[in-house]
Order: structure tokens, then sequence, then C-alpha cells
């Protein structure tokens, strides 16, 4: 069994820890656009029942 070298072995650690840092942060931006996209919804939501109150009220 021939092992790769000190510096091929850190090298490929780095290049997995890379890849999971760029994993991590393209999650965080959908999570974020996500969480974006629910908020307007729950605007507009809020603001078609308040319209909704707002006749009952007349």
């Amino acid at each position: 069994m021939t092992s790769r070298p000190a510096s091929q072995r850190i090298e490929a650690a780095l290049a997995r820890i890379e890849a999971a840092i760029d994993a991590r942060a393209r999650a965080a931006d959908a999570l974020a656009r996500r969480h974006d996209a629910l908020k307007a919804r729950m605007a507009e939501a809020v603001s078609a029942l308040d319209d909704v109150i707002a006749r009952g009220e007349r």
C-alpha cells in the first residue's frame, strides 16, 4: 500500500473543507431567499386580511 504524502492529504482535506463551506453558504443563501419570499407572502396575506376586516367595519 502506497500512502500519499502528507502535503497531498492536507491539500485534499483543505479542498473538502472549502467545498463544505461553499455548500453551506449556498444553503444559507437559499434559506434566506425562501425566508424573504415567505415574509413577502405573509405581508400580502396580512394586508388582505386588514382589507377584509376594514370592509366589515363599515
